[in-house]
């Protein structure tokens, strides 16, 4: 897979969520319980990337957030959020990010985070993360007391995960909240050095793990193993740190 693919992925995200923000983005409600917002930027930005992807792979299987499974038994196959964040883009803040990833059999192999309000692009292809060119690194940190800690939204923790995580922040050094995927671009890039969250789909975690392991970061389940479909994801800027939080999640 050539990187350059990506940049023409993200090209296409970027100018179909600009039109729609020009437009003026009018957010619908996909939830009967509370608010789970979605756009025509979102939309717009998925057709893009899967006409782009059947123009150029038309035997590759995709999987959408919003216009969900095409060739469902393609041994290789994309998963499209093609904007993560919403709620940040409806808010005018600048961590949504178009996520991309490429799995084969089931295995992440390639992925992309791009932060288009940042100008900021990290690819992961081949085994080595990009970030606009230049080569991404995590910061390596190995203590819990020395990590830098992340999560989107502390209240969509309940009862023992609540307590779980609680473990993980008070030993941590600062915690920051919001951040959505560009949480994981972060650790890629070594300005934070851990991420806890659950409750992530496939769209949300699929483009993160190929980055996070391209930058030498380790991404794994809460309980020391790599399965995501359960959402409970823990991403870290070491396999020593990734050990240390599932230490505390399951004490």
């Amino acid at each position: 897979m050539d990187r350059s693919f990506f940049a023409e992925l993200s090209a296409v995200a970027r100018a179909a969520v600009a039109t729609e923000l020009e437009r003026g983005l009018v957010a619908d409600n996909k939830s009967s319980a509370g608010f789970d917002p979605v756009t025509e930027a979102d939309r717009a930005a998925e057709r893009g990337l899967r006409a782009l992807i059947e123009q150029h792979y038309p035997q590759h299987g995709i999987w959408g957030e919003e216009y969900g499974m095409s060739r469902p038994d393609a041994p290789i196959r994309w998963s499209l959020d093609p904007v993560d964040g919403t709620r940040a883009l409806v808010c005018g803040l600048p961590s949504w990010a178009v996520l991309v990833g490429l799995l084969e059999d089931g295995h992440h192999i390639a992925g992309m985070i791009d932060l288009p309000a940042l100008d900021e692009c990290l690819v992961a292809v081949g085994g080595g993360t990009l970030r606009n060119g230049r080569t991404a690194r995590s910061s390596g940190c190995d203590r819990l007391a020395e990590a830098r800690l992340s999560t989107t939204d502390p209240n969509l923790f309940i009862g023992h995960e609540f307590e779980a995580f609680e473990r993980v922040r008070t030993q941590c050094r600062l915690t920051r909240f919001g951040l959505d995927a560009m949480a994981y671009a972060r650790i890629a890039t070594g300005d934070l050095d851990l991420v806890v969250e659950n409750g992530l789909k496939p769209h949300d975690y699929d483009a993160l793990v190929a980055v996070v392991r391209g930058a030498g970061g380790h991404i794994g389940d809460w309980v020391g193993g790599d399965d995501f479909s359960g959402g409970r994801i823990v991403a870290a800027a070491s396999r020593s740190l990734y050990d240390q939080a599932v230490e505390q999640l399951n004490a």
